[in-house]
């Protein structure tokens, strides 16, 4: 089958629903995925939707274990799925939902692979705000099958930000804590050196993999670097709020 009859069928797939078809499970390598999954990307951009930015997953060492990867994942933002902090989501429309607690880093220029380095990265961004990834279980376990996971965007349902800060050199990801509450308890409170990769590595790891599809990282958008916490499952009449240290706020209700 052809790169083009390979995207028509997941396209359709995914218009009906079904995001881990049976007669796709183990049928795409890594680099497949990503095609289909951009090549989706540019349908839906042609149908009226904007891309707001991208974000990665995998950027705990212990999750690339937990799926068998040697690096990150990547997937897009598009601008239907932003949404103001505080936004009460309607539960019974999601699909196993799930929440990461992540920072939304916005970029003042472009950042470009293949060789983007920290320092790269620490020039290109603009602001910092607190954020949520609402992440969806849509169908088969994703450690059984990450490419084909892949090309759905890696679960990526919307994501939830707070007010942004400008970014200053002199902040360390690293010494940013995510304390999280769960219906007013502190369930968790990591530290980001931690618990997940260097913001800044990830921002450049992002633009040198981008670059493998001539895709660069263009001023003006927004990613998201990956949660301080595993996926937190959500049940209805939940109410997470997490407060990024030096950074800020976020909040979501499930109702």
């Amino acid at each position: 089958m052809s790169p083009e009859q390979t995207v028509q069928a997941l396209w359709q797939s995914q218009e009906r629903g079904d995001v881990f078809p049976d007669a796709w499970r183990g049928k795409l390598d890594t680099a497949e995925a990503y095609r289909a999954q951009l090549a989706i990307l540019e349908r839906k951009l042609a149908r009226g939707e904007r891309q707001a930015g991208w974000k990665v997953g995998l950027t705990a060492p212990a999750m690339r274990e937990m799926f068998g990867s040697n690096e990150p994942v990547f997937g897009y933002l598009l601008e239907s799925g932003r949404i103001e902090s505080g936004f009460r989501f309607r539960y019974a429309g999601l699909r196993t939902p799930m929440v990461e607690n992540e920072l939304l880093i916005t970029l003042a220029s472009d950042l470009s692979g293949p060789n983007a380095g920290v320092d790269d990265a620490r020039k290109a961004v603009a602001s910092i705000a607190p954020a949520f990834e609402i992440i969806e279980m849509r169908g088969a376990d994703m450690k059984a099958d990450l490419p084909l996971a892949i090309s759905d965007n890696v679960a990526q349902r919307a994501f939830v930000h707070g007010a942004p800060i400008a970014y200053t050199p002199g902040l360390d990801f690293g010494d940013v804590r995510a304390d999280v509450r769960i219906n007013g308890e502190l369930k968790h409170s990591p530290l980001g050196r931690e618990a997940i990769d260097n913001q800044l590595q990830t921002l450049a790891w992002l633009a040198n993999a981008l670059h493998r599809f001539s895709k660069r990282l263009q001023a003006g958008q927004c990613v998201m670097t990956g949660s301080f916490t595993k996926p937190l499952p959500v049940a209805a009449g939940d109410k997470f709020e997490t407060t990024f240290s030096g950074v800020g706020v976020v909040a979501a209700r499930f109702e």
